[in-house]
């Protein structure tokens, strides 16, 4: 009967055991709150992905891949499905990339979003809306090596065909006409330096040459100013014009008045004598008398 209690008891504590252990395993992996399924579809390979494998928004975990398989509606095509975390702002313009933890190869998925669109993206278990997959850090250095590798291959080819038979006698040749040229170049910077101090000469003169333009400009100003100023040369000019008209003026005004004698005498040469006379009254005046015409005289 002893034996029987304790082989109970042994059971019944085994027992126990395994229910906490069962308890505690179902609370460790206990869906915590809401998720909401998403699809990412990539053409790219999804090495180190598996399932489990967490889902980082911004380097946050927001959930984790429930299933990996290939692309009913894309053929070739890899098909990554996520539960992710009901609160999660999933937006019409967020993208994932495939990361990688450390060293040790383990990958995840990386959600970000570009900011574009700030409307939710609704999503459900029997429609799971989509999530475009761009190439991530290691994808875009796999493919820029990739065309690096190439430029490299082209690179060497060009190098191969310059440095052909045919190719090596006209590069000696080139190397040879380098070395005369070089050796001519003394000579030339020679001349150069001949032709520079004659530049500098010419200079030389030129500046002289635009000192006296200068010079003479100075002294072409002051003669004007002095010959414009009041009392100056062109002053006394006009001074000297107005005179001289006056004195014409006053010479015609005499030999008018010559003009009037000479005539007078002429027609009565006794007023040489006699005086000028008096003069006749004209019409109008007091004592004209209206000159008596005869028939002979009429017109």
């Amino acid at each position: 009967m002893e034996n029987k209690a304790h082989a109970i008891a042994a059971g019944a504590f085994v027992l126990l055991l395994s229910a906490l252990l069962v308890a505690l395993a179902v609370w460790l992996t206990r869906e915590a709150g809401e998720r909401l399924v998403y699809d990412v579809s990539t053409d790219d390979p999804v090495t180190g992905l598996g399932e489990q494998a967490s889902v980082r928004f911004r380097g946050v975990k927001v959930g984790k891949v429930t299933n990996i398989s290939f692309d009913p509606q894309l053929p070739g095509n890899v098909l990554v499905r996520v539960a992710i975390d009901a609160g999660t702002p999933i937006t019409r313009s967020t993208f994932a990339t495939l990361g990688f933890q450390g060293v040790t190869g383990i990958a995840f998925v990386q959600l970000d979003d570009t900011g574009q669109s700030k409307e939710r993206l609704p999503s459900s278990d029997a429609q799971p809306a989509r999530i475009p997959m761009r190439l991530g850090l290691v994808g875009q250095l796999s493919e820029q090596s990739g065309r690096i590798l190439a430029q490299l291959e082209e690179t060497s080819r060009r190098l191969n065909q310059l440095l052909a038979g045919e190719n090596q006698e006209a590069l000696v040749t080139s190397i040879g006409a380098l070395g005369q040229a070089a050796a001519s170049l003394p000579p030339v910077m020679k001349e150069a330096g001949a032709a520079l101090q004659s530049l500098r000469e010419v200079a030389g003169h030129v500046a002289g040459s635009a000192d006296e333009v200068k010079k003479t400009a100075t002294d072409y100003g002051r003669l004007a100013q002095r010959v414009q100023q009041p009392g100056g040369p062109l002053d006394q000019l006009s001074q000297g014009t107005v005179r001289l008209n006056r004195t014409l003026d006053e010479t015609g005004r005499a030999a008018r008045q010559v003009g009037r004698a000479a005539g007078t005498l002429q027609d009565n040469p006794q007023a040489l004598l006699l005086g000028p006379g008096l003069a006749l009254p004209g019409p109008g005046e007091p004592g004209f008398v209206v000159p008596f015409v005869t028939q002979g005289d009429k017109p």
